[in-house]
């Protein structure tokens, strides 16, 4: 499988929605972690991440510009033990409760299904990051309709063991922008991970659309160490 280069393949996909990326740090010492959220509506793009214990939730930018929260407010990132849970919606919670019942991330989901936003169906993404030893490995869900018909739920799951430096993984809810808007297709996207912490952080916002962008939350953990490295970029400050 090619390795494609995640800026660039965000770059030129103006609404490519929500989406996670997963991977190891070019130098092989970090495990890395983002998530992004974009926008078309008034109501989507009136947001911004604000840290929540070791995790991030989002929140109305402008609190009397609300008109729907039941799809937009909720805890992207949670952290249960050494894993690290990032999804695009209120499954987060649903994660972190399965995992504390000794749940598989898999068997987590089975309760979910895609967003009940007809006529998108926006799919769920989720993935968990497990850190322990010096070593780790992460796992991507993908709850989406079966081709935009909501009578049946395909469910998708693709575990990674032992990433090396580098190398990635993203996945994010739309093919590209439309009416309705066409889920993501297929398995995650292979793509490099490049740059050091700022940088990356940097490149990944930049890459995003500059109309639609909303905002960024990034994580760099040290594999010898534990030691976390924490980014949120708001396009409302």
């Amino acid at each position: 499988m090619e390795k494609l280069n995640l800026f660039k393949e965000l770059d030129s996909n103006s609404y490519p929605g929500r989406g996670i990326v997963m991977g190891r740090s070019a130098d092989g010492n970090y495990a890395v972690s983002a998530y992004f959220i974009m926008g078309r509506s008034a109501n989507s793009r009136n947001r911004i991440f604000t840290e929540d214990g070791d995790g991030i939730r989002t929140k109305a930018f402008d609190e009397s510009k609300v008109e729907d929260p039941s799809l937009i407010i909720y805890a992207p990132v949670r952290v249960y033990g050494n894993t690290t849970i990032i999804t695009n919606g209120d499954q987060t919670d649903t994660i972190y409760d399965g995992l504390s019942k000794q749940m598989s991330f898999e068997e987590s989901l089975r309760s979910r299904r895609f967003e009940p936003d007809a006529p998108n169906y926006t799919p769920r993404i989720s993935s968990v990051m497990n850190v322990e030893g010096g070593k780790f490995s992460y796992a991507m869900s993908i709850l989406k309709s079966d081709n935009g018909n909501p009578e049946q739920c395909n469910r998708y799951t693709f575990s990674y063991d032992n990433p090396l430096a580098g190398e990635g993984h993203l996945i994010h809810t739309y093919m590209r922008d439309g009416n309705p808007l066409p889920s993501f297709e297929g398995e995650p996207k292979f793509v490099g991970i490049d740059g050091d912490f700022e940088t990356f952080s940097k490149k990944l916002w930049e890459s995003l659309n500059l109309d639609n962008k909303v905002a960024l939350f990034v994580r760099f953990i040290e594999l010898g160490t534990g030691q976390v490295r924490t980014k949120i970029i708001n396009k409302h400050e």
